[in-house]
């Protein structure tokens, strides 16, 4: 940080030798008082792709066009709708196409994998997630250990930090898998906290859950297009994922799973059958027996939600268009050019709880204030930044690289020096 400086000027030439710059001028930044705002929300809610409106314009016409017949002659025809998305996803998450489709939402997918990856059997009916992961995680393995007779209790195994830390240490988490042994069914974490911003080692803990005969999956909601992953390397069993965070793709935009070769292309392991699941050359013979298409395009349920998928194709064409190693590097930088700036404040009372560390941490740092939080981001959100507040006291804040500036992080600062609260 020693080359970080306080000042505008130093800002706006980082942001001159940003490769990535030109990608800001493909989103539309929302306006506070006739400027851009400091959107620093992309955690919560990535920006609307310029290209969005003209590509729904296209289905819509394709629709008004074809009708029905659409599903064969539209430009991108529906009935194979999804499958434009596989490559993009596999490059994002380190997959083969074949591992990953586009499908549903978050938490639907969450359960429809979990159906498949979590077999309580005996004295092996345990799952292991982190203590105070986001709630959706927690209602769903609370209900699917409940539907298997099991007392949540007993069955979740929560990791919690030491006394006065507030993260995880890695070796804290590899020595619970390992002390639990072989009561664990499943070893099932968000890859990056949405509380701390802690980016957990998915390839240590997958290796860990392994070794002791249990399952590994992640939910990546926060993970997905903010770091540079391998899952099918690491042998990851399954993960999922949300698509309107980093991925920009619209609220409540379609979510996606992974599920590693050796499951996808196992006929065997159990899914829920839905006919866009069944093997596509059998597909219209209309006929009963379920047959798996090829990976994990087998656990769909329904055909393509063309119009929810739109966005999704606008935010992915500009990801195609660059790579998680250049988005990644920026991000490092940037996040530690928020993170000098804030410890340059003493004026405010927080203690930024995200780790230091840039392997352990993703576009996020995690403000918690000791008193007079709220006061805080009100006081920002009444001056055109738009960040993120989670109870009881943290302001969350995601410089995002695909189209926040250095000048952003700057600007927040320089917000952040005049609050009086």
């Amino acid at each position: 940080m020693a080359n970080f400086e306080p000042t505008l000027e130093y800002a706006q030439g980082q942001d001159d030798i940003d490769i990535l710059f030109s990608f800001r001028e493909r989103f539309h930044i929302p306006q506070h008082e006739g400027q851009d705002c400091i959107y620093l929300c992309g955690n919560s809610l990535g920006l609307q792709p310029k290209s969005t409106a003209y590509l729904f314009e296209k289905e819509l016409a394709d629709w008004a066009k074809w009708g029905v017949e659409g599903h064969f002659n539209a430009e991108r025809p529906w009935f194979s709708y999804h499958q434009q998305f596989s490559p993009s996803l596999a490059r994002i998450v380190g997959a083969q196409k074949e591992e990953v489709v586009a499908m549903n939402t978050l938490t639907v997918n969450l359960h429809l994998l979990l159906l498949s990856f979590y077999k309580p059997s005996g004295s092996r009916y345990k799952i292991i997630m982190e203590a105070g992961a986001f709630p959706s995680d927690q209602y769903a393995i609370e209900t699917q250990v409940r539907m298997y007779g099991h007392n949540p209790d007993d069955a979740i195994i929560e990791l919690s930090p030491r006394e006065g830390e507030h993260c995880l240490r890695d070796e804290d988490i590899l020595q619970a898998i390992e002390e639990a042994g072989e009561s664990v069914a499943c070893v099932m974490m968000g890859a990056v906290n949405y509380y701390t911003g802690q980016y957990y080692d998915l390839k240590s803990i997958t290796e860990a859950a392994h070794r002791i005969g249990a399952i590994a999956g992640f939910d990546l909601a926060h993970a997905m297009g903010n770091i540079p992953l391998q899952l099918h390397d690491w042998k990851v069993d399954f993960a999922c994922w949300c698509s309107y965070k980093y991925l920009n793709s619209g609220p409540g935009g379609v979510g996606g799973i992974f599920v590693h070769e050796k499951h996808g292309n196992n006929p065997e392991v159990f899914r829920l059958a839905g006919w866009w699941g069944n093997d596509e050359s059998t597909r219209f013979k209309m006929k009963k027996g379920f047959i798996p298409a090829k990976g994990a395009a087998s656990w769909q349920m329904s055909n393509a939600p063309v119009f929810n998928m739109v966005g999704h194709r606008a935010s992915l064409d500009i990801f195609d268009k660059t790579n998680m190693r250049d988005l990644r590097a920026k991000s490092k930088r940037m996040t530690a050019y928020l993170e000098f700036l804030l410890q340059q404040l003493n004026h405010l009372s927080f203690t930024i709880i995200t780790p230091s560390e840039p392997e352990r941490r993703g576009a996020q740092l995690s403000l918690l204030f000791h008193d007079k939080g709220r006061e805080a981001f009100d006081a920002l959100t009444n001056q055109g930044v738009i960040a993120d507040w989670r109870e009881p006291n943290v302001i969350r804040v995601a410089p995002v690289p695909l189209y926040n500036s250095f000048e952003d992080v700057y600007r927040f600062y320089e917000v952040l020096k005049t609050l009086a609260v």
